[in-house]
């Protein structure tokens, strides 16, 4: 429910105050109060800017809906001016409500909502991450070779090299930065949040290229069809002018993703045979990116694929975010 107030004429004691549900349109509004479109818009435009009404929705399909007493509730607590940089670069809060807030002011909320103190959970939040980030080099990188050497039930390893930008995740509060805006892109096939992620991506996806003298890269394509295929727009947005090889995904008639597949084997054998790969041209090293790693199956039995064909003599694989599991056990948080 939301309050709103409505002047009939340039008299401010001229006025009347309604009372009125959630999830309204300008159309159903203008019914209600008997107004104009104009006024009605005039009026949502102040609440939207003082915070008491939210917009959600684009034309035509656009609702009006009050934010709840919890997301607005001031926080006495301020983040310190040094921590605000820190949360900007590594926390992103998407609301239920679909609302992007980055650092100071989605930490306040999240903590709020779990009714937990702000600068105790501000203090572990940045120990939590801090250990996370020792993992990466100095260029932002985070080596999974390691893991994926020392995962059983590979007969071998073909990928010479694993990286991830990022992990997908990390302890307690759950998925990081870059692992919420590939989520949400993906799963919602957000064209906007597409475009943050390779803002996000690019410069060190094209510093990593350079560093390792890459000759060629190819991307995993998807598995599920959807209107909107992020592995495209990653590949779109990177735009290097390397050789991009031509990679297919070939399924039977029930396509099947790795994800749902919880079994090692039954991922590696769901890449060897569902993945093909047309070129005739021989490189030194490839690259090959994909949006996110768990086992690394899908990548090891692709490069498996490229070693055979001779296509190349060394393949790396590149992820935008990978998961923790495998890396050393972080147990003094």
């Amino acid at each position: 429910m939301f309050l709103i107030c409505i002047r009939n004429d340039s008299r401010k004691s001229n006025k009347k105050l309604f009372l009125l549900p959630n999830d309204l349109t300008v159309n159903e509004l203008t019914d209600k109060l008997g107004v104009s479109k104009q006024t009605i818009h005039k009026v949502l435009n102040k609440l939207c800017e003082n915070g008491t009404v939210e917009k959600i929705g684009s034309p035509p399909k656009t609702i009006y809906r009050a934010i709840k007493i919890l997301i607005k509730q001031e926080i006495n607590e301020d983040i310190k001016e040094e921590d605000q940089e820190f949360f900007k670069n590594e926390f992103l809060l998407i609301t239920e409500t679909g609302k992007y807030l980055e650092g100071k002011e989605g930490f306040e909320i999240w903590c709020k909502k779990r009714n937990l103190p702000l600068q105790k959970t501000i203090d572990e939040f940045k120990l939590t991450t801090l250990k996370y980030l020792a993992h990466k080099n100095k260029n932002g990188i985070i080596d999974g070779t390691k893991k994926l050497l020392t995962t059983k039930g590979y007969d071998k390893i073909y990928l010479s090299e694993l990286f991830y930008l990022d992990f997908y995740a990390i302890e307690r509060f759950g998925k990081t930065k870059l692992g919420t805006i590939l989520h949400y892109a993906k799963q919602g096939q957000n064209k906007f949040l597409m475009a943050i992620l390779i803002n996000e991506i690019k410069d060190r996806t094209s510093l990593f290229l350079n560093s390792i003298n890459a000759n060629a890269i190819a991307f995993v394509p998807p598995t599920i069809k959807r209107e909107v295929q992020i592995m495209k727009y990653i590949q779109k947005g990177i735009n290097t002018h390397l050789p991009i090889l031509n990679l297919k995904k070939i399924s039977g008639i029930i396509p099947v993703p790795q994800k749902s597949l919880n079994k090692l084997e039954d991922r590696i054998s769901n890449a060897d045979n569902t993945f093909a790969i047309f070129s005739n041209q021989n490189y030194k090293t490839v690259v090959l990116i994909d949006d996110a790693v768990g086992s690394g199956a899908t990548m090891n039995q692709i490069a498996k694929k490229i070693i055979e064909k001779k296509i190349a003599k060394k393949v790396i694989g590149l992820a935008v975010v990978g998961s923790f599991k495998g890396f050393d056990v972080i147990t003094d948080v």
